[in-house]
């Protein structure tokens, strides 16, 4: 699934839009501008890296501030231990949110309205988060899905299991319905009013971006911390 057409794309002057594999064509837009976000990423880390400095400057004082509150939400609702998880959950929150501020940048397209992405990011977290709790508990992990009652054991695993799979479902489709939905309506209003119109709404939907980004990174963060605490 793709998002609306754009007149004019970076992906489309390089050719990315569409690839050939085995003879069948292949939609590579997001693909390309999810490539294109991590190498952004990678290279303000190597550029921060190599500057970082006791006197901070604009960009390292910016980055300090987000990353270090980030850091102090993780631990203050983790623990100490969650400071093991944060590069993961920072990473998450970094990567998506770049990815929906894609969505605002003239010639781009933001990799979340597209659904095999959020897909692909919610099962990373599906995957990860259950593997922690594997690998903390072993199988004793288990015991998570079975419920206080050995009686009810049986019917408390289809539920979980159903409440589970629910969290798979529930961080793809709301990270790519609001993103998508932002979309639509920016280019609707852009056609319509070109400028005048978008500008307020584009302020709204710059903190909407964040937001879902934070949300994400959340709900990551909740899912690892039920993990790692085990059945009660």
């Amino acid at each position: 699934m793709s998002g609306l057409p754009h007149p004019v794309l970076i992906s489309t002057a390089f050719g990315m839009d569409t690839v050939t594999i085995g003879g069948v064509p292949v939609d590579f837009m997001h693909v390309f501008y999810t490539w294109l976000a991590i190498l952004l990423l990678a290279g303000l880390g190597l550029v921060v890296r190599n500057r970082l400095t006791l006197v901070p400057g604009k960009l390292q004082n910016a980055l300090e501030v987000v990353i270090g509150g980030l850091e102090n939400f993780t631990v203050e609702n983790m623990g100490e231990e969650g400071r093991r998880f944060f590069p993961l959950l920072c990473t998450l929150f970094l990567f998506i949110l770049t990815m929906n501020l894609f969505g605002l940048v003239p010639l781009f397209e933001a990799p979340t309205a597209n659904i095999n992405t959020t897909a692909s990011l919610a099962l990373f977290v599906f995957v990860c988060y259950n593997y922690i709790g594997i690998r903390r508990w072993h199988g004793h992990y288990i015991h998570q899905f079975m419920g206080p009652l050995p009686l009810l054991a049986p019917f408390m695993m289809i539920i979980e299991f159903i409440s589970h799979l629910s969290r798979l479902l529930s961080l793809t489709l709301r990270l790519f319905g609001n993103i998508m939905g932002e979309t639509m309506i920016l280019m609707l209003l852009f056609m319509l009013l070109p400028v005048i119109s978008t500008l307020p709404v584009f302020f709204l939907f710059l903190i909407a971006k964040v937001l879902q980004a934070f949300i994400f990174f959340m709900l990551s963060l909740i899912y690892i911390k039920s993990a790692m605490e085990g059945a009660h």
